[in-house]
């Protein structure tokens, strides 16, 4: 089909690109690997364009950051606005409004009827560390109930609570204690009773040392897997019988992503704390954790805090995006934008045998590639070549799940229709490529 969003003039990287390239292997470690074979010069929307002209395609949104999309005019002009005014003072020295008005804001967005008051941080992993400070606080307990396949972040604990091994965890053992895990029900996989995973809850630790359970509504990284409808009631139902927190993980998950504000929403359940992140700002470092009231209140003055979190930037940013979210229908448009991708990964589903399942809820929709559609056999290095030839043509998203077999995209809510059919063309023609 004819191209109007995407535009690769020059191999990859193109000259100007290879040269900071070159320089960033000199320069930065190779710990910081990347996905796009390019160094970006600016962006809008859906798009993204690099040193040398080319345009592509970001149906990976920055990780999960662009809901909104790359540079949307209302974030942009609450950025400057805000910049303006004054940078920082650190909100524990002195405090400012947007802190509080976005705080507000968010408490009124959280699934519940119990009153809500919200913390601030910087990153994802600090806002999963800090829901697990307020459970031991609440609680005066110690352990941690996470899931196989989670993605909790990278700092200790945070690392602790993530599943995969490679590359997250690799050389930086030993880890955090009182980290116990049960198998997430995985309906295309691992299928699992409720009643099973209670047993094996028992067998792990003794529930009356539980602070709390931590689990992600859709797993993200771990390969967007959608859990079956009575998980979530199940794991409320289990922590109000054993008298442990129910803590969603929404940093992925939050914002839309799912139709839902709180993907939590869907399950009709309503945490006890719920931490979010990634697309709250617009691309600005913010994150924080959000719940009931009386919990909130448990840690003592002073303990939760940090130099820049709850930047005065990043709320005002925050607020832009609420305002875009509810005045755009960003919430309705991920519900519209996951019906086409499941619709578009269906009709390759249906031409490439690879593709095993097609899965996911609002906006986070996701494939499954298999070697075997009877045995199931992962299909890793066939999944990172059809990456690679994406990225080639002119289209970026990531990959995910324990062995990488994952193809999943994380597209801005604000993405047009037809540049979404562009993506699926460009993904379509990297199946044959690879596979014909």
């Amino acid at each position: 089909m004819e191209r109007r969003y995407v535009s690769v003039k020059t191999e990859l990287p193109g000259p100007k690109s290879k040269e900071v390239l070159e320089r960033k292997a000199k320069a930065v470690p190779r710990a910081l690997a990347n996905l796009a074979p390019f160094v970006v010069a600016k962006a809008e929307g859906v798009t993204v364009e690099d040193l040398d002209g080319n345009r592509f395609l970001d149906f990976s949104g920055g990780w999960g950051v662009m809901n909104v999309g790359h540079n949307h005019p209302r974030v942009v002009a609450a950025v400057k606005g805000q910049a303006e005014r004054f940078l920082h003072t650190d909100f524990t020295a002195v405090p400012y409004g947007v802190l509080v008005e976005l705080a507000e804001r968010i408490g009124r967005l959280a699934p519940g009827a119990s009153p809500k008051k919200t913390v601030f941080f910087n990153s994802g992993a600090e806002a999963v560390e800090n829901a697990v400070k307020i459970s031991r606080a609440a609680t005066g307990r110690k352990a941690v109930i996470v899931f196989e396949h989670a993605f909790h972040g990278r700092t200790y604990l945070a690392m602790t609570m993530t599943h995969k091994a490679m590359p997250y965890k690799a050389g930086f053992g030993p880890y955090m204690p009182d980290v116990y895990r049960l198998p997430y029900p995985y309906p295309y996989r691992t299928p699992i009773a409720m009643e099973e995973l209670e047993r094996r809850l028992l067998a792990l630790v003794d529930p009356r040392e539980v602070a709390c359970v931590v689990v992600e509504p859709v797993i993200g990284e771990g390969g967007f897997i959608v859990p079956p409808p009575e998980f979530f009631p199940f794991l409320r139902g289990l922590a109000d019988r054993h008298g442990f927190l129910f803590v969603a993980d929404e940093v992925q998950t939050g914002v839309g992503r799912t139709g839902r504000f709180f993907a939590s929403e869907h399950f009709g359940v309503e945490p006890d704390l719920i931490t979010f992140g990634k697309s709250i700002a617009g691309g600005l470092p913010l994150s924080g954790v959000v719940g009931k009231a009386e919990i909130m209140d448990r840690p003592i003055p002073g303990s939760l805090g940090g130099t820049y979190v709850g930047n005065p930037v990043a709320c005002a940013a925050a607020m832009a995006v609420l305002d875009v979210v509810e005045e755009e229908g960003l919430l309705a448009r991920a519900e519209h934008i996951g019906t086409l991708l499941k619709k578009g990964l269906e009709r390759i589903q249906a031409r490439f045998p690879i593709v095993g399942e097609v899965r996911g809820l609002g906006a986070m929709v996701g494939m499954e590639l298999v070697r075997d559609r009877e045995t199931k056999e992962p299909a890793t290095e066939e999944t990172g070549r059809i990456q690679r030839e994406a990225l080639r043509r002119g289209l970026i998203f990531p990959t995910a799940g324990i062995y990488g077999n994952v193809v999943r995209f994380l597209v801005p809510l604000v993405t047009p229709d037809d540049a979404l059919e562009e993506g699926l063309s460009i993904l379509e023609e990297a199946f044959q490529s690879v596979l014909d």
